[in-house]
């Protein structure tokens, strides 16, 4: 355990402190290209500050770089021109492309190891871990800000239109029944989603124990199959698009675009990552709650549990023994239960070891905090081969190709079913290419 850790004003004047004379040894530079903007991205310069002002040997210098996917692609050509950084963090859909990037990346549990740091893969929390670990048991990365799907309601607005706004919808027609009264009660945008894929396929299907993808969702294998037109997605995305034609479901853009329309006010539901907790907590000037992901209860085996978002952290190939060794003491001390409590409490994403939820649990944050503790307990429900994730190849690709198509439904121009199946059908091109170039 990293034994360094400082509240951050008292490390910030120890960093004072430690400046020392202009002819003492400059740090060794650990370059951390990441996507966090926003109150998240005040987060990881905190971080980085944290690290930097508890000792003086390395210095983690983090560069915004622009969406997950951006960051992504422009890490890949730095990476073939000579001049990567050290850490990427890259969003879960990129797991099976780094993955199968062997020679870009060395993994995670080594650097720490050859770094000089037990690693214990039972610290994490099962589903997490499990997600970014090796067929061979060796976690390749490290999962700095895993999320997952939740819901958020805005109290006040409930309250406006005369539904309980200490009773959170927990169906999806109890969801599509309180949008109908927003709306009635002269609410403009009563219903959204952020990462359409993701909140209302991806979790969706882990949520009702159905696959996403055969091979248990690519887990087991590469020549992996959409399953995602099924007659329960189908039918999801016929509630969806009668809700769009009615103004009770409010489609406002991909990624996490819509995510600025809740904590403003301007949508009074929506289904999203418990990551937008940190904006939500500091701009929202209303009263909100936090909920567990609608579900239809009539699908056996409904609810299981959520699928992961978020990101990890990614080592990149081809530096020093001394900056892999940097990089190792940076990435012990984010895994500090202190330092991952605090990040878990401040952002809403999850905490990634079970000692962070214990630490948090035990100071009295979820009591104090209701709703916070809604990912966490999504999160470590028991899963089955149907529910542990979905890894694969080609899925940021695939993201695009869902909100392509979905965009049909609220345009008006395909029934939900046609642009399932197109979705589908283009996706599954995506899989064989990626198993081709991957055999």
């Amino acid at each position: 355990m990293h034994k360094r850790f400082l509240p951050l004003t008292g490390a910030l004047a120890l960093a004072a402190l430690m400046s020392g004379p202009a002819h003492a040894q400059a740090p060794t530079e650990i370059q951390w290209w990441h996507s966090m903007s926003a109150a998240l991205g005040e987060w990881v310069n905190d971080l980085a500050k944290q690290y930097n002002a508890s000792q003086s040997q390395y210095k983690v210098v983090p560069t915004y770089k622009g969406t997950y996917d951006e960051s992504m692609t422009g890490a890949i050509a730095a990476f073939r021109a000579g001049n990567a950084p050290h850490i990427l963090q890259v969003f879960e859909v990129g797991t099976a492309t780094m993955m199968a990037s062997k020679g870009a990346i060395v993994p995670a549990a080594k650097v720490l190891n050859d770094g000089g740091f037990k690693f214990d893969p039972t610290q994490y929390v099962s589903a997490v871990a499990g997600y970014y670990t090796a067929p061979n048991g060796q976690m390749l990365s490290y999962p700095l800000n895993s999320s997952t799907t939740i819901f958020y309601y805005n109290k006040d607005a409930f309250k406006k239109a005369g539904l309980d706004p200490e009773k959170a919808p927990k169906t999806w027609p109890e969801v599509f029944a309180a949008a109908s009264k927003l709306k009635a009660s002269g609410h403009a945008c009563p219903f959204t989603t952020s990462w359409i894929s993701w909140t209302q396929l991806e979790s969706f299907s882990l949520w009702h124990n159905t696959l996403f993808a055969s091979k248990n969702n690519g887990f087991d294998g590469n020549d992996a199959q959409l399953l995602i037109n099924t007659p329960l997605h189908v039918r999801h995305f016929e509630n969806l698009a009668k809700a769009s034609k009615e103004g009770s479901f409010v489609y406002k853009g991909r990624g996490n675009a819509p995510d600025a329309s809740f904590p403003s006010g301007e949508c009074a539901m929506i289904t999203g990552s418990s990551g937008l907790y940190a904006r939500v907590s500091k701009d929202a000037k209303f009263a909100y709650g936090i909920s567990t992901l609608p579900y239809y209860a009539d699908v056996k085996g409904a609810p299981q549990n959520t699928a992961i978002g978020g990101a990890s952290l990614w080592v990149m190939a081809g530096k020093k023994p001394a900056e892999y060794k940097g990089v190792a003491d940076f990435l012990n001390f984010l895994n500090d239960t202190r330092v991952q409590a605090a990040s878990h409490q401040r952002t809403g994403y999850l905490p990634v070891t079970t000692a962070a939820y214990k630490l948090t649990e035990a100071s009295g944050f979820y009591e104090k905090n209701p709703g916070t503790d809604v990912a966490v307990t999504q999160m470590i429900r028991k899963a089955t081969d149907k529910s542990r994730g979905i890894r694969l190849g080609n899925f940021v690709q695939i993201r695009t190709i869902i909100d392509e198509e979905t965009e049909q439904i609220w345009a008006g121009k395909k029934s939900p079913k046609e642009a399932l199946d197109a979705a589908a059908a283009r996706g599954n091109e995506q899989l064989v290419r990626f198993a081709r170039a991957n055999k």
